[in-house]
């Protein structure tokens, strides 16, 4: 498929035609450099979505509270784009979770869009092509794009440099809450929820988050804001209502400090990196089995460091680059 096929799916993508977004996606997590001039034409038509990041530990409900929180946000009359990331199957490579089956009845409506992403492999709680996908469902007119990661764990907060709004989700009664914690998860999140709320131990844990969000430094990354912790059940919908109230209230407080222009920037900065990165590796493969092969020689017999090996390679990376 080359990359006017791509680009032939940019109108209908802008239109919000399924059909077209379900198939620029599958290119985009398929990393195919073939689809690169139509997702850097998507780039230009995106930037208007409230991209919003949800995380939390596995067995918390997150999943549960986001097919509560898409409905929610339905009745305001806005449409919802998801961005489920699943761990992959050993076996297959997939997404273990299907697409509707994760979503609920949500998953029928028109104006809600779902798409499961497996991470192979992949740290950070991010797939790969989950910025693109974003950018996808931004552009195809979505109002608000919801990324549901994996789950919470040191290399989590990557989610916190793709979304505008973080929520951190907890549970009562897991033992890895505590773990959490002292991984950052206080420091990325905007907005903390305590699911299962009609469960023992909820009182408490929302207890610990406060005593603990009191205690800790304020946060830099939403201006004056202060992150809530709000109690949930999302089997009966309690405090679903609470949380879109909490995710719009960031947005204008945001919008209000001028916070939001820079954590766009942020985003795109954290993005430009990331590719600048993965043109790297790609630079790199190419040499493997040439200046590579060279210069590890070279580091297994002590006459070169790291750090003056991996310069001679970026020197020959320019050169073959005509740089």
């Amino acid at each position: 498929m080359g990359a006017g096929a791509s680009l032939d799916l940019v109108p209908g993508v802008l239109a919000g035609e399924i059909r077209a977004i379900a198939r620029l996606l599958t290119r985009a997590e398929a990393g195919d450099d073939e689809c690169r001039p139509a997702l850097e034409a998507i780039f230009r038509h995106a930037g208007r979505a409230h991209v919003v990041g949800i995380t939390g530990v596995p067995g918390s409900g997150k999943s549960t509270l986001v097919a509560k929180l898409v409905a929610e946000i339905r009745r305001t009359g806005r449409r919802v784009g998801i961005v489920a990331i699943d761990p992959s199957s050993p076996f297959s490579g997939g997404a273990i979770l299907g697409d509707r089956i994760r979503m609920g009845d949500v998953a029928g409506d028109p104006g809600v869009y779902v798409r499961s992403m497996a991470t192979h492999g992949s740290l950070g709680g991010l797939a790969h092509g989950t910025l693109d996908a974003v950018d996808i469902l931004d552009a195809a007119g979505y109002d608000i794009v919801v990324i549901e990661t994996v789950g919470v764990g040191q290399d989590e907060v990557e989610v916190a440099r793709a979304a505008h709004t973080t929520v951190v989700v907890s549970a009562p009664g897991l033992g890895d809450d505590i773990q959490a914690i002292k991984a950052g998860i206080l420091e990325i999140a905007d907005i903390h929820v305590v699911s299962k709320s009609d469960q023992p131990g909820a009182e408490r844990t929302l207890g610990d988050l406060k005593s603990m969000l009191a205690m800790g430094p304020s946060s830099v990354r939403s201006g004056d804001w202060q992150a809530p912790v709000l109690a949930s059940c999302a089997l009966s919908g309690e405090g679903v209502v609470g949380l879109l109230a909490a995710i719009d209230g960031h947005r204008a407080a945001l919008d209000a400090c001028g916070a939001m222009a820079a954590r766009r920037a942020d985003i795109n900065a954290r993005r430009l990196f990331l590719a600048g990165e993965g043109l790297l590796r790609d630079a790199m493969s190419r040499q493997q089995d040439g200046r590579v092969g060279e210069l590890i020689a070279l580091l297994d017999a002590r006459v070169l460091g790291p750090h003056a090996a991996a310069k001679r390679l970026l020197a020959d990376i320019r050169d073959a680059d005509g740089g």
